[in-house]
Order: C-alpha cells, then structure tokens, then sequence
C-alpha cells in the first residue's frame, strides 16, 4: 500500500472513518469529490471480516474469557468491563503498542480499523435541543454556542432517514422528535414502569431508546431489519444497525469517487502561508513507516476527538507555532465526557407468566426533566437522562449446590423472576482545567507523541450524581419494585465513550478553535466534525449530532471549495 496514488492530488482528503468519517466519505464522493479516505487501522470488509458475528457461547473455551496475557496488552480496554473477551477483543487497541499518559484516570476506548467505532458503538440516537444550544450562554459557562436548533435539524431528517432510527416521537422540546422507524417494542414489566411513572409525575415520560437499528418496511440498500440477536458489537452480517461498513462507505464506493487507504497515521496537516490554507496532509504508513504526502483542496478530520484534536496540535508552521488553529489556546482543552453509572434496580414479583421473544438490542430511554425551567432551585445545573431497562433472572437455579434431579430440570427450565434497572447518564460542564496534552518526551512506534490527559469530574457532576440515584429508587419504589437497591460507580471520564470539545465551535475566533460551519477560524479548508467541534456536551449520547453535523459541513464545503476539475 505504501505506494499507492503517492503522486496522485484529490478535491478531499476525509481522516478517519467511523461514526464521522464515514458520513463526510459518503457527501463528499456523492457531490462528485474524489475523496482520499486515510484510516490508521486495518482493512474491515463488511459481513467478510466480522470472524465472531456468528459464535455461539459454546464456541469459546472459558465461557470467552481471554488469558491473562492478552488481558494485559489491553489493561486499559478492559476498564469497561466488556472489551477484553474473545467475541470483541479484535476491535479495541493494544494498550502497550498504542499507549497514553495519565496525570488523572481517562479511560480511553479505541477500535484502530475501517469503521472504527461504528463496529462496536451503542446505537442510541438523541437529538439535542434549543435548551442545549442556548445553555452556555444563559448560565455564562464556556462560550455561546454559534448554532441554534433550527439550523440543524433538516440536517438531523436527512441523518435519520438515511441511516435509520427506530423510536417514538413525544413531543418533547428538550428532546427533539425525529423521522424515525417502527418503536421497538417494551416488555410487560417496562411497559408497567411507563404506565405508573404516568400516573406519579408529569414531568417524565419513558420510551423504548432511540436506535440506529432498521426495523418495518422501509428498504435500505445493502442492509436489512435487525434480527434481534444481540450481537451488535461483533459487527452486524445483517446490516441491521448503522455502522460505517455496512451503509456510508458503500454508499461512497459506489459513487467511484472514494479512495480507501487503511494503514495510514495522518501525522499532521499541510499549511501554505501564501494562500492561507491547507494543501494536504502528510501520512505514516503504519506497517512500513515510510512518510507520503497527500494534495487536496479540503481536508476533514474526523479521527474522534482526541486524534483529530492531537493532529491539529502536531501540525505546527511558523504561523500556528503551538498547533493549528490554536490562536485561541482553546486547542486541547474543555475534554467532556458523560458521566453514568448511577441508578438504581429493583426486582418485581408480578408478570411471572409473560416473558419476551429474541434478544432485544435496545433497552428504554427516559428523556431529562431536570433544569428544563429557571425556577427549579437544584443544587446542579444541566440535566440527565436514564437509559435501563427490566429482563427476567440469570438462570441461577442451575447452580448444582441449589438442586438435584427432577427438581433441578423443573428449576432450570423456568426463568427467574423481573429486574429491573435504571441508569443516570449526565451532561459534564465544559471546563477549561480539563484538558490533553501531547507528550514528546514519550513517542510512540512512529515516533509522534503520545497523548496526556488532565481531566476530572467536578463538584457539579457529583451533586447531579445524587439525584439520579435519589430519583431513580423513587421511580421503582412507587412502581411497587422490591429491593430496590441504588448505586454510584462514578469511574472516571473516557468510560462513557463519548470524548468531546477539544476543539470546540464558537463565535469568536479568541475563544474558540472552529466556526459554526466546523472551519478551523483561521484555515478555512479545513473541517473538523467528530466530538471535537462540542461546546457542551449536553446529555444525550452525541453520535446523531456527529452526523448531522458532518452533513452540514459537506454541504458548506461543496458549496465554498470547488472540485479539482472544476
């Protein structure tokens, strides 16, 4: 690959090619860009290159548990509690090839490979409102955002359409409805939950979670509805949730228009101080190590938050000494991630004759009715939603201490009684103490330095923390569940998978790394639409904004930057 369209120039060059990455490749080729796509991981073909999509539990010796070994290469992967097993461990890093520095804990989840984490994301799919987009403003945190809701959401339609999104609109305002597929269904014991939260509070409504997954009639080329087997992090055969594999990078092959180059760290981009714009960017090959050089007239960085993030603070030139778009020195600060883990669960007695079909990938959504007024007097600002939902026991019958004989097959063949869960999860403030660095005394194999992270959860996060445990045994204890237990296991940033702000929008150009078209300020080729662009974080999951965003910004650079052979 190392030489592969060495001499050859594109109208784009697209870094990265996940969640972002692949919605910028999809809307740059369909406009007629010939787009270069640089990804720093391996080739993944969709369905071919999924080697566990099938497995049975049966299938792995210790019930998928990997040697010590193996775990140790993948110690900070593994602090999710999920990555490290024989079914997904091929999508996370090497932690002691790919390393990074801690001056505080950041759990720092990463899948190096064509689709990055699109494979292996959760799927849920939220808009943000007017009550995010105005809130920094309102309450002086950060800076104001340079968006407004109106401007984005045909973005969001024409995201939801194409991808799909199973749901149910409510007709909320802080939570915005959407073009969405057939709801997937809840079962009996949340559907008691809902129906009872009705009658306790009116500020709570609870639905089944927003999902990128295809459910009903509507057809979409290449993929099919989910199957309901609960194996989405393998990656999908059916194309049944949106993943950059299965929906946008085909749809950007097919144009004729892509370029796919895998095995390729972007180590910095291009800057001409004469025309005041990028002209490329310069790639590691990541097998060889051998240094290429790419010409394009626009250039996306969707690498995640951090890489795209770190790119920007290598690509140093005498005009942008401490990284590109750095005037503001906002580049690397304002890191936010949700903060979750914080709940409650309970058991219920009743229901015992019902159960539920297949293996639903998709639990219930409860949308936040914190903060949504002025005159509420919580000891927090910002808000939270729950995700959660209620499934019947763990089977535990079957221990052989518990029993013997034909009363031990009767036990076994009889499911154990309701939980039901619920978890917090909450925006986290924009705070500019949070940051990452890049350390250049410890390179990594291709001699480019390794990130440090500075970040932490702050007083406000804590003291939502307690509400959301406080509400959520509330919630199941009028609801008539037994045993209802809280929990707070608040971890520490990076665990919820959602990096953002490092690069973030604003109005003015001192305070702020990008514009409200996702332009680097000073370099106005160059697009940034991954969770970097995040003024705040809001508390829904962000992926949707991703791609609406990307959208947006293709279609501002389609219109402002013309194609090579134009």
């Amino acid at each position: 690959m190392s030489n592969y369209y060495e001499n050859e120039s594109f109208d784009a060059i697209v870094v990265g090619t996940g969640i972002s990455g692949g919605w910028a490749a999809k809307e740059l080729c369909e406009k007629g860009f010939k787009t270069l796509v640089l990804e720093r991981g391996r080739m993944v073909k969709h369905i071919e290159d999924y080697p566990t999509m099938n497995d049975d539990p049966w299938d792995y010796k210790f019930k998928g548990q990997v040697t010590r070994e193996e775990k140790k290469r993948q110690f900070k992967q593994d602090r999710t509690g999920y990555t490290v097993n024989e079914a997904s461990k091929h999508w996370f890093v090497d932690d002691i090839k790919h390393p990074y520095n801690e001056t505080k804990r950041f759990d720092w989840m990463r899948g190096y490979h064509v689709g990055g984490r699109s494979i292996m994301w959760g799927r849920h799919s939220y808009r943000l409102s007017d009550l995010d987009f105005e809130a920094n403003k309102k309450e002086g945190i950060g800076v104001d955002w340079p968006i407004r809701y109106k401007d984005i959401a045909p973005w969001y339609d024409y995201v939801e359409t194409f991808i799909g999104v199973s749901g149910e609109n409510l007709g909320l305002s802080q939570l915005p409805d959407g073009k969405f597929l057939p709801m997937m269904e809840l079962n009996c014991v949340e559907d008691h939950l809902k129906k009872n939260m009705a009658e306790n509070f009116k500020d709570r409504v609870l639905t089944a979670g927003r999902v990128a997954h295809i459910t009903g009639d509507k057809k979409f080329e290449g993929r099919t509805n989910c199957q309901f087997r609960n194996r989405c992090i393998r990656g999908c055969p059916f194309g049944g949730y949106f993943s950059s594999n299965s929906s946008t990078l085909p749809a950007a092959e097919r144009t004729g228009n892509m370029t796919l180059r895998p095995n390729s760290v972007v180590s910095q981009v291009i800057y001409d101080p004469d025309t005041k714009k990028a002209t490329g960017v310069k790639v590691i090959d990541a097998n060889t190590k051998e240094t290429i050089e790419y010409k394009a007239n626009v250039i996306f960085l969707c690498a995640s938050a951090i890489a795209s993030t770190s790119i920007l603070m290598q690509s140093k030139s005498d005009r942008f000494p401490n990284g590109m778009g750095n005037d503001s020195g906002e580049l690397g600060h304002n890191i936010m991630d949700h903060h979750f883990k914080a709940g409650a669960s309970g058991k219920y007695d009743g229901f015992k004759d019902s159960y539920y079909k297949g293996r639903k990938p998709n639990g219930i959504y409860l949308p936040r009715f914190r903060n949504l007024s002025d005159n509420e007097n919580l000891s927090f600002k910002r808000g939270y939603g729950y995700q959660g939902g209620a499934s019947r026991g763990d089977w535990s019958q079957s221990i052989a201490e518990a029993g013997y004989g034909e009363d031990l097959k009767k036990a076994i063949s009889e499911p154990g009684g309701w939980t039901m869960g619920l978890m917090g999860f909450g925006e986290t403030l924009p705070y500019h103490e949070n940051k990452m660095t890049l350390d250049y005394n410890k390179l990594d194999e291709w001699d480019l330095p390794t990130v440090t992270f500075d970040a932490e959860f702050k007083e406000n996060e804590l003291e939502m923390r307690k509400d959301m445990v406080e509400q959520a045994v509330d919630m199941l204890e009028k609801a008539g569940f037994k045993d209802v237990q809280g929990y707070d296991d608040i971890g520490a940033p990076g665990l919820g998978i959602h990096e953002m702000g490092t690069a973030r929008m604003g109005r003015d150009p001192k305070t702020s790394v990008l514009n409200g078209n996702n332009q680097v300020h000073a370099v106005p080729n160059v697009y940034v639409t991954d969770g970097s662009f995040m003024t705040s974080a809001a508390c829904q999951n962000p992926s949707l904004t991703y791609m609406a965003m990307t959208a947006r910004a293709v279609d501002h650079a389609a219109r402002n930057f013309k194609k090579s052979n134009a």
